[in-house]
């Protein structure tokens, strides 16, 4: 259980560190986690102690601070802490926090999305395999985590041809009349049309959950036995279907298989530092298959340590997902064997954090470092080539500053319908698609089709969103905002920025096609000056253009999708009550929704699974 320490309100412009000495004596010497903020109520810092009140002294000793540190310090206008029972549980908090918070002077886990994962749905009569992202529900188990999209959906088309399980929705199973695709080219055993027994199609499913679990020599030697099994009694057919799941197998095995004793389940985790910036690699083992691997590039101050570095990032990468029992890393990091213990807390069980000196795993961990330099090279590389262009951006529209943040935005919809507004997001790391937003037009005023009352509302929410939850110039602040439109674009923007006060905040510049509309002959609008074109040839220009054609692509790609969505909606699904066994009811007796929809009151009732309150409820649904 923790408690909230009292904070130094009122500081004003007093100096931090008299603000610190002054908590001093109200400080307990227990452990707990403490907040320095600005006397703007930003927090500056989140650190753990085991002990409050020695922590924060060392802070009071200026002579004994670096530069950057002693800064901190003299912004600090509040100090909060929270205690903690002990130091593993202010540990945990301290990475929650940091992650939550992102602190100026914190080292921050910034990309931290969730990793696929392979679900199969046991509480199901006929389970599938299938990709899952997100919060894990019961009945339900889980294989992974991989490290990308493409990594495990790989797996799955591989996995598909060994076990021929069913990949559909469980809405498309129900309502399905005969086999699909997948049962013609030999990808599943079209259980939704009765074609396999149910205990035959479980006891496929319990090999691919053997083999998914560590247990693929059981599963290989099984299907040899019954290749060899079905070769014996001439049935070739069978003989030949089971080799070739043996095949997906060892392909699989191929790409992925791992042979270091004792490595069932861990991460690898490798940092490589150089100029300033640093890349951890992560390489991801489950049952003794390479799952893929990813590298981060945490924010943090130049003169960092990489053990440092790789600590608060063990920290925050395990705060939102459970540790494996084996962490392997580059690194030997400050309080190892506590970081071990609060991983172990959080995932139940008991987790190792080794640093590796020789043998196979020291191997993995080599490898590890040897991608995070050659990634870290490849980012460097590109950034000092992004970094030119931004100059020529600044040059190119009068910015006092390369831009950081740059926000380019687009509208989609056809005849108004469907319509969404796009947001893209570029820097000097390139496109941050993790940042990106879409927005459905929400206003029932605008006319349909009305671009400039669609652009209005996308920018307007959008800023005044930016206004409420982000300080000023933070890292989620734009320096320039791109409008995908002419003149009347740009008017629409300046008007937005006015009426929120931040006209002299950030920068705005509109793109048009121009008069020809051919690629290269764009016009720029600027406000205040006449508009102009660039070199056909010049960087900038084939630099704006991407940005312009981005913004443009993932516009319409949600759109696209959103007109999808609503392509496959049925009148039925808005019934309360009508799930996917009583909607193929109704379609075989009525034929379509509109069917259903003319049906009457008697004709509902006769429908099997169609109870008469049932039968009033969609009859009334449909004719008030």
């Amino acid at each position: 259980m923790t408690e909230r320490g009292d904070s130094t309100a009122g500081a004003g412009q007093q100096d931090g560190f008299a603000v610190l000495q002054g908590r001093l004596k109200s400080l307990p010497e227990s452990p707990g986690v403490y907040r320095m903020l600005n006397d703007r109520g930003d927090v500056l810092y989140v650190g753990k102690a085991r002990n409050l009140k020695a922590r924060v002294t060392s802070y009071t000793r200026a002579r004994g601070l670096s530069i950057r540190i002693a800064r901190m310090v003299q912004m600090t206008a509040e100090l909060e802490i929270i205690t903690t029972h002990t130091e593993v549980d202010a540990l945990l908090l301290e990475a929650n926090l940091i992650k939550r918070l992102k602190p100026r002077f914190n080292i921050i886990l910034r990309d931290d999305k969730t990793f696929p994962y392979i679900e199969v749905n046991l509480d199901h009569d006929y389970p599938m395999l299938v990709k899952h992202r997100g919060a894990r529900e019961k009945d339900r188990d889980y294989y992974g985590p991989f490290a990308s999209a493409t990594a495990v959906n790989h797996t799955l088309t591989a996995l598909q041809r060994a076990f021929p399980l069913r990949s559909c929705s469980d809405g498309d199973f129900a309502t399905r009349t005969r086999p699909c695709l997948q049962y013609q080219i030999k990808r599943c055993l079209a259980p939704c049309v009765g074609y396999v027994s149910q205990e035959d199609y479980a006891e496929l499913v319990g090999e691919a959950r053997d083999f998914l679990s560590g247990r693929s020599q059981a599963v290989r030697d099984e299907l040899g036995r019954k290749m060899q099994q079905a070769a014996d009694a001439l049935e070739f057919e069978d003989a030949a279907m089971y080799r070739n799941r043996l095949w997906a197998l060892a392909q699989i095995q191929q790409k992925q298989g791992v042979n270091v004793e004792g490595l069932e389940e861990a991460d690898v985790m490798a940092a490589a530092a150089a100029g300033g910036q640093t890349c951890v690699q992560v390489f991801f083992y489950r049952a003794g298959q390479n799952y893929g691997n990813r590298a981060y590039y945490p924010s943090h101050a130049k003169d960092d340590e990489t053990a440092d570095v790789l600590a608060a990032f063990v920290g925050q990468f395990y705060d939102s997902r459970p540790a494996p029992r084996q962490v392997l890393l580059s690194h030997e990091v400050e309080n190892q064997e506590l970081i071990a213990e609060a991983l172990g807390v959080r995932a139940g069980r008991r987790v190792q954090l080794l640093t590796p000196k020789r043998g196979g795993k020291k191997e993995l961990v080599d490898q590890a470092i040897r991608n995070a330099e050659e990634a870290l090279g490849r980012k460097q590389a590109e950034t000092q080539a992004q970094t030119k262009l931004l100059k020529g951006v600044a040059e190119t529209f009068g910015l006092a500053a390369p831009p950081a943040r740059i926000e380019v935005y687009d509208n989609s919809h056809i005849m108004g319908t469907n319509a969404v507004g796009g947001m893209i997001v570029a820097g000097s790391e390139g496109f941050r698609k993790a940042a990106y937003r879409k927005f459905n037009i929400k206003s029932t005023e605008l006319t349909p089709g009305d671009d400039f009352a669609m652009m209005r509302e996308v920018l307007t929410r959008r800023l005044q969103r930016l206004k409420k939850e982000h300080a000023r110039r933070d890292g989620d602040w734009p320096d320039l905002l791109i409008i995908d439109g002419g003149k009347g674009q740009l008017g629409v923007a300046e008007a937005v920025l006015e009426e929120l006060a931040l006209k002299d905040e950030v920068a705005v510049v509109s793109i048009a096609k121009g008069v020809d509309r051919n690629a290269g002959r764009e016009e720029f609008h600027v406000p205040g000056k006449t508009p102009f074109r660039l070199p056909e040839r010049d960087p900038v220009l084939y630099y704006l253009q991407r940005l312009r054609d981005e913004a443009h692509r993932f516009a319409i790609g949600t759109h696209r999708a959103r007109r999808s969505k609503q392509i496959g909606q049925s009148p039925l699904d808005e019934i309360e009550g009508i799930g996917p066994k009583r909607k193929k009811a109704l379609l075989l007796k009525f034929g379509s929704a509109k069917g259903v929809a003319r049906a009457g009151l008697a004709d509902l009732e006769r429908v099997d699974g169609i109870s008469g309150a049932m039968a009033k409820q969609i009859y009334d649904h449909f004719n008030g």
